[in-house]
């Protein structure tokens, strides 16, 4: 039986290994989202190459697609782009509770500008 790769990472994180492919890079930036009846504004804490956490008390359940729309510092044009949570976490003292999104097809334009993002972050952090 085949399962998509989406689906293989939507198992609860706290209950399985570490699966992100690349390191997290610590960002801070408001994130509106909508799934399909429901509208939020909150923030995002971190980033990676493939999709961000976004702090927040309610979770959506896994698999659930989101339309996200956040600027990246130092842009005035804004990120527009699907994703699915992939993982929640309640909370703990090294995370707040809030929900991994993994993108969905990103253009090529964006997958650079937020993999240039990524690449300064890291680099500051150093």
């Amino acid at each position: 039986m085949k399962i998509s790769a989406q689906r293989a990472l939507a198992l609860d994180a706290s209950a399985a290994p570490e699966r992100r492919r690349a390191e997290r890079a610590d960002l801070v930036v408001r994130v509106d989202y909508q799934t399909v009846d429901e509208f939020f504004s909150e923030f995002a804490r971190n980033i990676n190459e493939g999709g961000l956490f976004v702090e927040s008390e309610t979770h959506h359940p896994l698999g659930t697609r989101v339309d996200l729309h956040f600027k990246l510092p130092g842009s005035d044009e804004p990120v527009q782009v699907s994703g699915s949570v992939v993982r929640t976490s309640p909370g703990s003292s090294d995370e707040p509770p809030g929900m991994g999104i993994v993108f969905d097809d990103l253009d090529t334009q964006t997958r650079q500008r937020i993999n240039e993002l990524v690449r300064r972050l890291r680099a500051g952090s150093r």
